[in-house]
């Protein structure tokens, strides 16, 4: 298999890797066959996960709008994925021109191409490390030196912590990265759910078998458990809802029906 020149050395190009299915989704070209056949795979059973994924960043842009629009100008975005138009420092400096943005991923190829495309940009920093870790984040030298810890910080964890199963702990991870932050922070997360997908559950259960082949296995929670990670917050309204009915900036009744698979939130700090 060749490698592309945009490839770290290292990586493990036989093996699919979710942030490159979620790129390919995306209709981004930083992926690898590997990640295409997977991600054809998934569509089989799911047609509409690109819809899923379009709403994910619709909702990840309105919450770093209203993050911003509420002096919340320091971003952590955990789960970063590989760079698309509309990332976190554009969408948060159209708002702010000097908001920070801290992005991190543990894919090599995620870190080395948000690197590239960062190079230059002040205000912004790349770590590669795992939500599993959390003491490595707030750790590192970016969160050190771009991030006042004294004030808010909204900590992003979008459509990445359905990829950690409950033996990793992802509950205890959330508490000790919202510990650290400063009152008034945001937590910005959507989660995968069957609830809402508009195909039965057992055909799903198709689309996370084919995750189940990958490194990060797909954990589908319920309303009630991904309620489970603002606890000590205040959610801010409407709640943990739908994707589309997150502070919509069109009807969200025009959405694809694909579009309401999960959910989405946004929770205060005390």
């Amino acid at each position: 298999m060749e490698r592309p020149a945009w490839a770290p050395p290292g990586i493990d190009i036989s093996v699919p890797s979710v942030s490159r299915m979620y790129d390919f989704y995306l209709g981004g070209s930083h992926n690898f066959e590997v990640d295409r056949e997977a991600a054809r795979k998934a569509m089989e059973f799911l047609p509409g996960l690109p819809k899923i994924m379009q709403a994910n960043r619709a909702f990840m842009r309105r919450a770093v709008r209203y993050a911003a629009d509420n002096d919340v100008t320091q971003f952590l975005d955990i789960g970063s994925g590989i760079p698309t138009f509309g990332n976190v420092h554009e969408v948060a400096r159209a708002a702010d021109p000097a908001a920070r943005v801290v992005y991190v991923d543990h894919d090599p190829v995620a870190v080395a191409h948000s690197r590239a495309v960062l190079d230059g940009v002040d205000g912004t920093g790349v770590v590669a490390a795992d939500l599993r870790r959390p003491a490595d984040i707030l750790h590192s030298a970016e969160v050190r030196a771009l991030l006042d810890p004294d004030r808010p910080v909204a900590l992003l964890l979008v459509a990445v912590l359905h990829f950690l199963e409950d033996a990793d702990r992802p509950y205890e991870a959330v508490a000790e990265l919202l510990d650290a932050l400063a009152p008034g922070s945001l937590l910005v997360l959507t989660h995968a759910s069957y609830e809402g997908i508009p195909v039965d559950a057992e055909r799903a259960s198709g689309t996370v078998d084919v995750y189940r082949s990958t490194r990060s296995p797909l954990v589908m929670r319920t309303a009630e458990e991904i309620g489970r990670f603002f606890e000590g917050t205040e959610t801010v309204e409407p709640g943990l809802v739908p994707m589309p009915h997150w502070r919509p900036d069109s009807p969200a009744e025009e959405e694809d029906p694909y579009a309401f698979s999960g959910y989405a939130g946004v929770g205060r700090k005390a």
